[in-house]
């Protein structure tokens, strides 16, 4: 696992997320990988909430946010993929012209958000059916925000129709664009989780994100979400 983020390719992945706001990476799961994390979706002492998305106007379906300790893949996959994503996120702040950084460790970036009340584990899993969909939106959390996230498909592609991740972009004085990100099993998306820098005639300016998924039409979808920043 750790050898598929460490063998990627992150000067094309970086040259994505600059271009794009976002950029595939992967697999950095395997099928059997995919099919554990998948499998344990009921065992409800590995959670610390179970979020029905109706509820509070979310969408439909479901998530549920992991307890630590984090499973050992999921911890292993967080702390390998922030020590590739912290060189992009420092430089994005510096284009933004910002006074935020980033430690290169991850425990680092933990150990700020603990330090201030963020101490809430984000890593989740979501689950759809046959009609869900999650409606756009930001993860934000608290003050202590890492800027880019990571979604992993655990489902097979053949176990579902529908479904698309979607991104929007809304740059200033424009209308919004979408895009639909196809994923394969076991691959990962990285996007900004709120502002990505974008260059323009007159140096950087700043584009805002945010991310969700279209209506499933058959199946059942599961999704790993790989949050840097915990919540308060």
């Amino acid at each position: 696992m750790i050898d598929k983020v460490t063998t990627a390719n992150w000067a094309r992945i970086s040259d994505e997320l600059d271009a794009d706001g976002h950029a595939m990476i992967g697999p950095v799961l395997g099928p059997d990988e995919c099919l554990e994390l998948s499998g344990a979706y009921d065992d409800e002492e590995r959670y610390r909430s179970h979020i029905h998305m109706r509820r509070h106007g979310f969408g439909q379906g479901e998530y549920k946010y992991f307890s630590y300790p984090l499973p050992q893949e999921v911890a292993a996959l967080r702390t390998a993929l922030y020590s590739h994503l912290a060189e992009i996120a420092n430089r994005w702040e510096s284009q933004l012209g910002t006074d935020r950084s980033y430690p290169r460790g991850h425990s680092e970036m933990l150990k700020r958000c603990h330090d201030d009340g963020q101490a809430r584990p984000t890593p989740l899993i979501l689950k759809y059916g046959v009609g869900d969909y999650n409606c756009l939106h930001q993860d934000l959390y608290g003050e202590h925000m890492f800027p880019i996230q990571v979604v992993i498909l655990l489902s097979g592609e053949a176990d579902f129709e529908g479904g698309e991740f979607v991104l929007t972009e809304q740059r200033p004085r424009m209308q919004s664009r979408a895009e639909v990100v196809p994923l394969r099993t076991g691959c990962a998306v990285a996007f900004a989780v709120n502002e990505r820098p974008k260059l323009g005639t007159r140096g950087y300016y700043r584009v805002k994100q945010r991310h969700g998924v279209s209506r499933l039409r058959a199946g059942n979808r599961l999704t790993l979400g790989i949050i840097f920043h915990d919540a308060k």
